[in-house]
């Protein structure tokens, strides 16, 4: 099993393609996140016809949950799911299945100036190339303020 995720601003998966606008991208805000988790998993002859677990957790760069405003409370920002692909009638042996990913964002609350990331597991294995490591730029500062004229005018 393969996985290539990637950030973008958009992205759906239609037919069996993976759409994006604005991928691959590392640094956002400051502001809410509006983001798309887009990527392909690839899966060998043998590891299709088999349903699997999909995990996506929003992280601190130290490994923390995330965590959002909620009706119910803070919670940790976590996407659970399931994939497979089956092998069509009269695939020839050996052939490799995509599976395209993708999982539109809305607005969410993450702080300015940090370090996250997205880690994916997959029927409990996470590997480092699965992770999308991002940054949020600092707090804008408010206007400068107007100088007062000069003295003596």
């Amino acid at each position: 099993m393969r996985f290539w995720p990637l950030l973008a601003d958009h992205a759906q998966a239609l037919n069996g393609k993976l759409y994006m606008m604005g991928g691959g991208w590392n640094i956002m805000g400051p502001g809410p996140l509006t983001a798309a988790l887009a990527g392909i998993v690839e899966l060998d002859w043998d590891e299709a016809n088999r349903p699997r677990h999909l995990r996506i957790e929003l992280l601190t760069e130290d490994g923390r949950p995330v965590t959002i405003p909620t009706p119910t409370g803070d919670r940790p920002v976590v996407i659970d799911g399931n994939l497979e692909v089956g092998r069509p009638p009269g695939t020839r042996p050996g052939t490799s299945f995509n599976v395209p990913i993708a999982i539109n964002i809305g607005p969410m609350p993450i702080p300015p100036d940090g370090r996250y990331v997205w880690r994916f597991t997959i029927d409990g294995e996470s590997r480092d190339e699965w992770r999308l490591p991002f940054s949020t730029r600092p707090a804008q500062a408010g206007p400068a303020p107007i100088p007062p004229p000069p003295a003596g005018r």
